[in-house]
């Protein structure tokens, strides 16, 4: 899995490459948590991932409940299976799907 994060002003953009499993989950949270101070938009771009486990919703969920209390968040790009993964779990109505 890739990360690249862009801060722009209070605006921080992260877009992810390849799997978020069991695996790679750690990674993606110690990349999130404790980087959300001062960001008032945060957007996870799903362009290129291709599989999402539980683990990554953890981390997702995480992250939306920090941003109800400073911001938005808005996860953009996701492919149609990670979108029916989103819908199955119930996370389409507690995450901003763009």
């Amino acid at each position: 899995m890739q990360i690249n994060k862009t801060l722009n002003g209070d605006a921080l953009t992260i877009a992810i490459t390849g799997r978020i499993d069991t695996l790679t989950a750690p990674q993606l949270d110690s990349e999130i948590q404790g980087k959300l101070d001062g960001v008032k938009s945060l957007v996870i771009d799903l362009k290129n991932v291709e599989y999402i486990s539980s683990a990554g919703l953890r981390i997702f969920l995480a992250a939306q409940k920090v941003m109800n209390k400073q911001g938005s968040m808005v996860v953009k790009n996701a492919s149609s299976a990670i979108k029916e993964i989103f819908e199955v779990t119930g996370f389409c109505d507690i995450l901003t799907i763009a």
